[in-house]
């Protein structure tokens, strides 16, 4: 994965830098007095590079609108007054003003600080320079955009495969930390599976980060109609996986608390350990398990038995037991029970758009027939 992204920020980086060139080389012999300011078209050419296409247009829009907006404010002090501190200050509150409204995102400082070049740099010739700087800007906003559809749009798709194979990864042996503890000696020796949780969030966020990337990267995107992709069903195993991150954190809030009294003081009978652990540890394989079709199958075998052996142990001891020294034992079964169920769910989602309704296709055959 580390390789692939160096990869796309060394095309990235060329591509820019070849666009910055080329913006510098034609800026010269644009007409009328543009020519002054050939030094902004490599400015348009860098803040047209970003890493998808859809991106690229966005900023390259939100650019141009900023400049725009900046060049009418200089324009109503030259217009209607003239250049002072007092005038300046004013159009560059009112900038910074429309720049904190969000409209124009990352380039929202282009609004006070091109009111300001306009006004001091420009001078005398403030309409002149106004002119230059869009036209330069613009020259260099259309280069960068022809240069990043031109050679190897990125697809940002290979690291989507990746990033959910690494949440699996880390939330089966997340699972797997707990099943060992609970196997070994009580209360357990190792602890790093209760901060462990904190890591999920953050592997999640980074996976979800991965797959809008991929979506993002596919908009506007040529290259899209060669290397297609089902983002779709990117998207459900993400959903998936989160909905099982929540159960898994929560098994580790009642672990914690059954352990150390924190968040909540909780007791776990020591003779449901094991089959908990089991049960813990079934899943976990699921999880390490998922990508490959047949090993799916035995794994999900092996974690409905262990399920049901676990739900069968609680049934059998709940006569003789308080609910307060079944409550974590059951919460525990109850996370367990819903993980297996969004795995199922995502398993239903895929055959589904493997194999379709026939009714379905039936109803649309004979709605194309009429």
């Amino acid at each position: 994965m580390k390789s692939d992204i160096t990869r796309l920020r060394i095309l990235q980086a060329a591509k820019t830098a070849l666009a910055v060139g080329i913006a510098w080389t034609i800026a010269p012999y644009l007409p009328g007095v543009a020519d002054n300011y050939p030094y902004y078209a490599p400015l348009g050419a860098i803040v047209s590079m970003y890493p998808t296409l859809m991106g690229s247009m966005k900023n390259a829009l939100q650019t141009l609108g900023s400049l725009a907006v900046a060049i009418v404010l200089a324009g109503a002090v030259i217009i209607f007054s003239s250049p002072s501190v007092l005038t300046m200050s004013l159009a560059v509150g009112a900038g910074a003003l429309i720049a904190a409204t969000g409209w124009f995102g990352a380039n929202r400082e282009y609004i006070p600080v091109t009111v300001l070049f306009v006004l001091i740099i420009g001078g005398p010739d403030a309409d002149d320079y106004s002119i230059g700087y869009l036209e330069q800007v613009s020259l260099g906003i259309v280069v960068g955009l022809l240069v990043n559809v031109l050679i190897f749009p990125a697809l940002s798709q290979n690291a989507v495969d990746q990033q959910l194979t690494n949440f699996r990864r880390v939330l089966s042996d997340h699972l797997s930390e707990i099943a060992e503890a609970l196997a070994e000696s009580w209360p357990p020796e190792r602890d790093g599976w209760a901060s462990a949780k904190d890591t999920l969030v953050s592997v999640s966020g980074e996976v979800r980060s991965a797959v809008q990337l991929a979506d993002e990267s596919r908009k506007a995107n040529p290259r899209a109609r060669r290397y297609r992709r089902d983002l779709r069903a990117d998207y459900d195993d993400l959903a998936a996986l989160e909905n099982v991150t929540f159960h898994v954190r929560d098994i580790t809030d009642v672990l914690t608390g059954a352990v150390w009294g924190t968040p909540i003081k909780i007791q776990l009978r020591p003779e449901l350990r094991p089959v908990l652990s089991k049960a813990l540890e079934a899943l976990s394989t699921l999880l390490r398990d998922w990508e490959s079709e047949e090993e799916r199958e035995t794994a999900h075998s092996a974690a409905v038995e262990a399920l049901a052996s676990l739900t069968a142990e609680l049934d059998e001891r709940q006569s003789t037991a308080t609910a307060t020294t079944m409550g974590a034992s059951a919460a525990i079964a109850m996370d367990l029970a819903r993980i297996l169920a969004a795995l199922n769910a995502r398993t239903e989602q895929t055959a589904q758009r493997e194999d379709p309704d026939p009714e379905t296709e039936t109803e649309t055959e004979t709605e194309t027939a009429e």
